[in-house]
C-alpha cells in the first residue's frame, strides 16, 4: 500500500532542486530575478539561485495556509512588499515549494503582471487542482507533501521555548 504522503528528505530536496534548475536552463529561460514565495519557496529559490547563477533573489511573504490542509479564504501578501519599479525589462522566476490550489502563485503572478517583462513559475511539486499550470515542476502529485523544513513542530511557541 502506498503512503498517503509524499516524503521529501534533505537528500531528495538536493536532487529535486538540481533537476528543476536543469529544466529551467534547458528551456532557455534566463531569469534576471528569482522571486521566492515565503516561507515554503525560500529554500527552493535559494537552491535555484545558486544552480542558475542568479544572485538577485527576492522574497515575497504570502500567507495562505494556517495548518495541514487549512487555509485562509484567499492568500494575502504581508509587508514588506517588493517595489517593482523600473523592472519592465526583467525576467522573473517565481518559486514556491508546491502549487497546491495555485492561488498563491496566481496572486504573485497578478502582482507582477505589467510591471516586469516576463514571469515564469517553478515549484518542486504541482497538484492537479492547481489553478496555475507551472512552467516548471519537478514532480506531480495529489498527495500531501512532507518537506524537510516543515515536517517537525517548531522548537518554540510564540510565547517562548517549548518544553522538551
Amino acid at each position: 500500500m502506498s503512503s498517503p504522503r509524499e516524503i521529501m528528505g534533505w537528500d531528495l530536496f538536493g536532487t529535486a532542486s538540481r533537476e528543476l534548475a536543469m529544466h529551467v536552463a534547458e528551456s532557455g529561460y534566463d531569469p534576471d530575478i528569482i522571486l521566492a514565495i515565503a516561507r515554503g519557496g525560500l529554500l527552493p529559490a535559494g537552491a535555484l539561485g545558486y544552480a542558475l547563477a542568479v544572485k538577485n533573489v527576492w522574497t515575497l511573504n504570502v500567507e495562505f495556509y494556517t495548518g495541514i490542509d487549512e487555509r485562509l479564504e484567499i492568500p494575502i501578501m504581508l509587508p514588506p512588499v517588493p517595489d517593482l519599479i523600473d523592472l519592465d525589462h526583467a525576467r522573473v522566476l517565481i518559486v514556491d515549494d508546491v502549487a497546491d490550489t495555485g492561488k498563491t502563485l496566481k496572486l504573485v503572478e497578478d502582482f507582477c503582471a505589467g510591471k516586469v517583462l516576463e514571469t515564469r513559475t517553478a515549484v518542486l511539486y504541482e497538484k492537479p487542482r492547481s489553478v496555475v499550470k507551472c512552467d516548471y515542476a519537478w514532480r506531480y502529485t495529489d498527495r500531501w507533501i512532507n518537506f524537510p523544513w516543515s515536517d517537525k513542530d517548531p522548537v518554540v511557541s510564540r510565547g517562548g521555548v517549548k518544553d522538551a
